[in-house]
């Protein structure tokens, strides 16, 4: 882990990113971090002012086992299931996150100072029984600056729409197409509606939508190099970003629209567009591409903590990198379909990979809980 403290002078950047309007979310979390005081760090030297986790996350920190010792015998000594240690374990970490962002969360109206944690993604597929773990970890962590992750698929969306209707504050998570965003802008507004009806605070409400970033590139640059034409290598790390733009783009369209309007005019939190999966997968792009061409208002970043730091030590914070580039995306998506690569069949193929492998992530979880627990002399069911 890389500490923070002799480079707090070099966070400028991150400071310009700020400004920008960007909020700067860390992408990471362990029990390790929280006790180590160095999330705390992050927040304080680093403009951190977020944190989202994930299965494979939650796979890399437990899995370690440092740090969860004790909760571990005390889960093992109660005989509990390993599906329950999970969560005891996790929740208990997101919850002592929340704690730490708790002055942010305050500070910013309940905007940012937010923790994210992701209902098991063996439910990605099932409806009622995500609105059910939705509803069980919010009660679980017990904090109002929790959100709630909710893949959008197919099964997600109206899930989004039940859960957000609560009074549950949600992060929608795996969003690849423009399409879907389009009906995950949707069914939060829906959501909204829903919690209107029943007399609910809006105002208590937030929500983002996690559009992913570099994995686009990974699979459309893949194709492109298969191709091996001048022209299509010429394309080759501009996918994303168009349609990371293009998101936004539909954002401003939807959140100026009659709709939000009235729900704005009753006290509603637009649902801010988040950049997720922001490391650079490809060594020949810039490490901190990413987050350099996707600067724009009301945004977050929720980044690695490599990019983090690569960001603070030489990020190219210029403005506004998004709102005029609509024409070039439209442009260059365009010019990727014309040779033959079907962008529909592109994001299908990310979304049911990002299930898939959350869902490894969570068994191998699983196994090495199970492994930890019968250690400590006790059957795991």
């Amino acid at each position: 882990m890389i500490t923070v403290t002799e480079a707090t002078a070099t966070a400028g950047a991150l400071k310009r990113l700020s400004d920008e309007g960007v909020s700067i979310w860390l992408d990471d979390l362990s029990r390790r971090r929280i006790t180590s005081g160095n999330l705390a760090e992050l927040v304080s030297s680093r403009h951190v002012v977020g944190v989202t986790t994930n299965p494979s996350i939650f796979q890399a920190a437990i899995g370690s086992g440092e740090g969860y010792e004790e909760q571990l015998a005390d889960l093992a000594v109660r005989g509990v299931t390993v599906d329950e240690a999970v969560r005891m374990m996790t929740t208990a970490d997101v919850r002592a996150a929340a704690d730490v962002l708790r002055p942010v969360y305050d500070a910013t109206g309940g905007r940012d100072g937010r923790v994210s944690i992701e209902v098991d993604p063996r439910l990605a597929h099932r409806s009622a029984a995500t609105v059910a773990e939705a509803k069980q970890l919010a009660w679980l962590v017990d904090r109002p600056n929790v959100m709630i992750k909710i893949p959008a698929t197919r099964a997600g969306l109206p899930a989004i729409t039940e859960v957000v209707g609560l009074g549950i504050s949600v992060n929608v998570t795996l969003i690849f197409s423009l399409e879907r965003y389009r009906e995950v802008m949707d069914a939060y507004l829906a959501g909204l509606e829903k919690a209107r009806a029943a007399g609910l605070d809006l105002a208590a409400i937030h929500s983002v939508a996690s559009f992913f970033v570099s994995r686009v590139d990974s699979e459309i640059d893949k194709r492109l190099t298969l191709l091996g034409t001048d022209e299509a290598l010429a394309l080759k790390g501009r996918a994303a970003l168009a349609n990371a733009r293009l998101a936004y783009a539909a954002y401003e369209e939807v959140f100026a629209g009659e709709r939000w309007l009235a729900l704005a005019g009753a006290g509603a939190n637009a649902q801010r567009p988040l950049w997720a999966s922001t490391g650079v997968k490809d060594p020949a792009y810039k490490d901190t591409l990413y987050v350099d061409e996707l600067v724009a208002p009301g945004t977050v970043n929720t980044m690695p903590e490599a990019t983090l730091h690569a960001t603070a030590d030489h990020g190219g914070i210029t403005g506004d990198t998004v709102t005029g580039g609509y024409d070039r995306a439209r442009a260059d998506l365009a010019a990727v379909g014309a040779l033959g690569i079907s962008y529909d069949e592109v994001v299908r193929q990310l979304e049911d990979e990002g299930v898939a492998k959350f869902e490894v992530a969570w068994q191998d979880l699983l196994d090495a809980v199970t492994k930890s627990l019968n250690s400590k002399g006790v059957d795991a069911e």
